[in-house]
This record gives C-alpha cells, structure tokens and sequence, in this order.
C-alpha cells in the first residue's frame, strides 16, 4: 500500500470514492448521511494546498487502485480527523488505520482527535479498536466545540455522537 499527500488530479475521484463509502449508511436506517454530498472541490482543494490531504493506494486493485484518503485540520494543537473514508472494495484491509497512523505522523507530536457516530459499528466502535477514547463534555476544547455544534446545524445529532481522542504515539 503507498500512502502519500493527494494530487490536485485525484480531488474528482476522492468525491466519487466517498459517495461509495457512504452507502453502507443505508443499511444502518441513515440514509440522509448517506445521501450527503462529498467534501465539495473547493473544500478538498483548500486541504491539499494546506497539505492536510492523503490518499491511499493498492497497487493493482481495482479503480486505479485508489483506496481511501483521510483529509484533517489542526484544532486546538491537535491533528483533527475531518474525514477518512475507505472505498468498500479495500474494506477490511487495516487502509483507515493506516491512513491515520500516517495522519498522526505527519502531524508531529500531537493528539489525534475526531468526532463519530457513537453507535455505527465502522465509526466509534472502531475507532476506539485503535486507540481512540472518548471525550467527556469537559474535555472539549474549543475548536471541538465549535465542530460539534456546527454538526449539530448539519442535523448529524438526529444519531448520537461523540468526540475522541488518542494521544500522540512519541
């Protein structure tokens, strides 16, 4: 698997790759998180100037072998996950895992935070499986905040969400 900063070429195929990584939402009765539409150009264009976009590939897979890409933003001196997503052909293959191990190198000696669906088996539950905890409301930081009532506008609280944390692995 190479992991490595996105191409401004690859920005169209990272929307089309989180349309597909969406889908499985419907099967747990959220369809409207399903439905959403990707990061739009502009968004995903902004993180790879920043330099807080990756991508993933599998060489030889099918798609060109694109697997995922995780796009993140500092927050609060930590590296913030705005979004990981895993083409549902390279499901099951550690790509997620790898993309934020990558994340929380390249983004120095910081903590790694995110928010999630509490009750999605791909979102907290496995999250926590990589060292993920979750944050008491007195943990917040600003920023987190600030992100979560910006979810709230989104309608993303109609499902239950949280905030987590893994600290920096030096």
């Amino acid at each position: 698997m190479i992991i490595r900063p996105a191409l401004a070429t690859e920005l169209p195929a990272l929307r089309t790759l989180e349309t597909a990584a969406g889908a499985p939402f419907h099967d747990v009765g959220m369809a409207s998180v399903a439905e959403d539409e990707p990061p739009a150009l502009p968004v995903l264009a902004a993180s790879l100037r920043a330099g807080r976009l990756l991508v993933a590939y599998e060489e030889g897979g099918p798609d060109g072998g694109l697997a995922g890409y995780l796009m993140w933003e500092p927050v609060d001196g930590a590296t913030h996950i705005e979004q990981v997503s895993v083409a549902p052909a390279y499901a099951h293959r550690r790509i997620g895992q790898a993309l934020i191990d990558r994340a929380g190198a390249d983004g120095g000696d910081r903590p790694l935070t995110l928010t999630t669906f509490r009750e999605v088996p791909w979102n907290a539950p496995y999250y926590a499986r990589l060292g993920f905890r979750p944050l008491t409301d007195a943990e917040l930081t600003p920023g987190l905040r600030a992100i979560r009532a910006h979810e709230a506008e989104l309608g993303l609280d109609r499902w239950p969400r949280l905030c987590m944390r893994r600290e920096a692995a030096g």
